[in-house]
């Protein structure tokens, strides 16, 4: 703590304990408890007590007041908590007369200030900060504390319970894991008496069949084994199982989520996941016991676990898929197609669900999110039937459609249930993109096409549903490419890629105009994924894909503005020249430049930064003719740029145009450290120095690192010390004394701060007059400034001050109206 901090806490402390003072509000009282509670990890509570008497007197006043704020006292308990944490701390706060037994006794439970949650709350934190040593844990079984933990476990109050909880869960593992006696065996007795009582209360909670009483049990039990993987955690659930089995012959079954998460935390521990452990007997009852929505929780969390036993995994996968086989079954899937996995025989409980359209909706979403979410996993210990899963998928966007002919009454029933179903069709759409990592075969991959080419062509699709179809579409091109050994599957890429073009002029050319952003997007993506391939070059340049795009650029709304700009970003280098991108050979460069320097909107104006970045990275830009009085162009016009996102796309393309000059490939921490021989020689120094100024890089990089938005002025400050590092490493290299060295770098401080606003005369220079027409200058100003220490600076938050303990002290004293005039920041 530092001398201010110090001086000034004394009279906070007696500003908080005087009732006719204004209380500071809830958030300085918070921010003060940070304070103290960085401090004494950082040193220790007994120690902070010592230096700061004012602190005990703060506990003790605050205690002896007849009716102390709420928000007072808790933060008095909390702080007492804090101090009592250590074992130094805990005897210092013993010596005061029974004040241990004011604070953490069970006295204040009996007056009407235990009636506010807020106190209560206070309590129990102030309780757990203090129980981390055995002494706290035997004060607290000692004076009855144990017994009101027990029961604010199911206080009305949510926060006092989650809290409670919390506490309760850390009070048995630390009892357990502070044990004389270890390992500890299955006799009560063995156990600690804390551990003991805690045990036997959690026993009755769960068996009590009350639901305000067994959901907080059970929590805490999930908590123990989500955090505890020591051996007698098997010794607990031996004495909680009865209970807890029991619940499961419940009807309804009583906390089904809770019941799953416990299972499935359990199933995660080394105890409980051996082949010959009763668990799994458990997992395998409890699927049968819950009804199908229920189950398929429990079923997918099974089939993520990678110790289950393979009877187990068979088992819930037939579950997951019971309502997906019950679809296809209602389709009259022909005998030759393959089914899913054997079923169990009693399907009656999935096909009421079905029967009825909530719960065939809630259903079939659920099944859906679970198999998306299975196949997104990197490694999966089931093999799961991917030509079944893909026909069921395509058979259910099909519904939705309303394009099946159904044969019978089931099918009837669920296909008319769904036709428009958003939420059923979005997720079918990523559970078949996702089915696309699979091999299948030529029909069923051509079947595929068919179905997505329908969504993306009616005039019905949702704009959230044609997008999640051109991605689909988009996966399932790709997962053809990869597979260039299968004749088949090119071909019929190739002829979805024919099909697909008439169908994206249409939605380039909708009055939707988040249809037409989608349309761009895809675009760019597929001219992304197939750049060199000629029978896509071929497709792409007999469409009309180049010209829409241009026309788009005008488009009233922005977004597709900026998504046009991408699009015709990335066609610019796949066709075989800009000139082909409209049919007046207007030069596409020249057309970004407009829109950088006229569009109103920022997206659009970050977007041409982005691609004139990428085409200078890949070495397109210099197709476009004089590279470096276009790049000169662009600084100059991000330079003024208002929107701080396109100064930093700005300092991006600066980036890369310094790694391209100096030969160097770029690096996010240091983009130009590594010196090869080569560059030593003073030519190439001065040949970098002569093109940067051609462009005015330093201009654009100095005026940057003044901007006013932090981000540019911290990316600016990074590119100049890794620039720094290349061309000021060779002090010799400087020709001769600069004139203005001797007047220090406070000078040209505030040079770079009065950029705009300095008068350009021939007495006082602007830093563009400093630098113009002498390269060797830069190499000054670089070596002048201190970057390192700009960006120590630069990486503090704007308000660093504003957040500092000696701020939050006087912003205190300042409500109470005790501090000095103009003594607290303002904020």
């Amino acid at each position: 703590m530092d001398g201010e901090c110090a001086r000034l806490l004394p009279p906070v402390c007696a500003v908080l304990a005087d009732p006719g003072q204004p209380l500071s509000d809830d958030t300085c009282l918070e921010k003060l408890l940070d304070w103290f509670r960085a401090l004494a990890q950082a040193g220790s509570g007994t120690l902070l007590l010592q230096e700061n008497p004012c602190l005990m007197d703060l506990i003790l006043q605050g205690l002896r007041l007849e009716e102390p704020n709420p928000s007072l006292l808790a933060f008095i308990l909390r702080l007492a908590g804090l101090f009592a944490a250590s074992e130094s701390g805990f005897q210092r706060l013993s010596r005061e007369e029974l004040l241990l037994l004011s604070l953490f006794g069970k006295k204040l439970s009996t007056s009407a200030l235990w009636d506010d949650a807020t106190v209560r709350s206070g309590w129990i934190q102030g309780v757990h900060s203090m129980a981390q040593h055995v002494h706290a844990i035997q004060f607290l079984c000692d004076c009855g504390s144990l017994d009101l933990i027990l029961t604010l476990q199911g206080d009305t109050s949510l926060f006092v319970t989650s809290a409670a909880n919390k506490l309760i869960v850390h009070l048995l593992v630390f009892s357990v894991q502070s044990a004389v006696r270890q390992p500890l065996g299955s006799a009560d007795s063995d156990w600690p008496v804390c551990a003991q009582r805690i045990v036997a209360h959690l026993e009755r909670s769960l068996g009590s069949n009350v639901p305000s009483r067994v959901a907080p049990a059970l929590k805490a039990v999930i908590m123990v084994f989500g955090n505890c993987h020591d051996a007698w955690t098997e010794i607990l659930w031996s004495n909680l199982a009865q209970p807890v089995v029991s619940l499961l012959e419940q009807e309804p079954v009583c906390e089904v989520p809770l019941l799953v998460e416990l299972f499935l935390s359990m199933a995660r521990l080394p105890v409980f996941s051996h082949h010959g452990s009763e668990l799994w007997v458990l997992l395998t009852r409890t699927m049968q016991r819950l009804d199908p929505l229920q189950a398929s929780s429990l079923s997918v969390g099974i089939l993520k676990l990678h110790n289950c036993p393979q009877g187990v995994t068979v088992s819930a996968l037939r579950v997951l898929l019971q309502p997906l086989n019950c679809i296809l079954r209602a389709a009259l899937v022909r005998p030759e197609q393959p089914g899913l996995l054997e079923l169990v025989p009693d399907s009656s409980a999935v096909e009421n669900l079905l029967s009825v359209k909530s719960s065939c909706i809630a259903l079939l979403c659920q099944t859906l999110a679970h198999l998306h979410a299975l196949q997104c996993l990197d490694l999966l210990p089931v093999q799961l039937p991917p030509e079944s899963l893909l026909h069921c998928t395509l058979t259910l966007l099909e519904f939705c459609l309303g394009l099946a002919n159904p044969s019978s009454s089931t099918e009837a029933k669920i296909s008319s249930f769904l036709v428009g179903s958003l939420r059923v069709q979005r997720l079918s759409l990523d559970v078949l993109g996702a089915l696309s990592c699979w091999t299948v075969n030529s029909a069923s991959l051509a079947k595929t096409f068919d179905v997505l080419l329908v969504y993306l062509k009616s005039p019905d699709s949702n704009p959230t549903i044609l997008k999640k179809s051109f991605q689909a579409t988009l996966k399932w091109l790709l997962s053809c490419s990869k597979l260039s050994n299968l004749q088949e599957h090119l071909l019929a890429r190739n002829r979805c890629l024919r099909d697909l073009f008439p169908l994206l002029h249409k939605r380039l050319s909708s009055t939707c105009w988040e249809v037409r952003d989608t349309a761009l997007e895809f675009l760019t993506s597929l001219v992304q994924c197939f750049p060199e391939q000629d029978e896509f070059k071929q497709i792409l340049q007999s469409s009309e894909a180049a010209k829409l795009s241009w026309d788009l650029l005008k488009d009233p709304e922005s977004y597709v503005r900026a998504s046009a700009v991408n699009a015709l970003g990335q066609l610019a280098q796949t066709l075989p020249g800009p000139e082909r991108i409209n049919n007046h050979q207007q030069n596409l460069g020249a057309r970004f430049l407009e829109i950088l320097g006229e569009d109103t909107e920022s997206f659009p104006r970050r977007a041409v930064l982005r691609v004139f970045t990428a085409w200078l990275r890949e070495g397109h830009l210099e197709s476009l003719g004089d590279t470096d009085r276009l790049i000169s162009k662009v600084f100059e016009l991000a330079n003024s740029d208002l929107d701080w996102e396109v100064k930093i796309h700005g300092l991006e393309l600066a980036e890369v145009f310094i790694s391209r000059t100096v030969g160097r490939p770029e690096s996010r921490s240091c983009p130009y450290a590594a010196v090869s021989p080569s560059t030593s020689d003073a030519s190439f120094l001065q040949e970098w120095l002569r093109r940067f100024g051609r462009v005015k890089l330093f201009e654009f990089l100095l005026d940057a690192l003044c901007d006013c938005d932090r981000p540019v002025a911290r990316k600016s400050c990074s590119i100049l010390i890794s620039l720094k590092a290349v061309l000021c490493e060779k002090e010799a290299l400087i020709a001769g004394p600069v004139p203005w060295a001797s007047q220090g770098t406070d000078w040209l401080e505030e040079t770079l701060r009065s950029w705009r606003s300095r008068c350009k005369t021939q007495q006082e220079q602007t830093l563009a007059a400093i630098l113009h027409g002498e390269p060797n200058r830069a190499l000054a100003v670089l070596g002048a400034l201190d970057l390192g220490g700009l960006q120590v600076a630069l990486e503090k938050s704007s308000d660093h001050v504003e957040k500092s303990p000696r701020s939050l002290l006087q912003d205190i004293l300042a409500t109470a109206g005790t501090l000095d005039e103009n003594g607290a920041d303002c904020y």
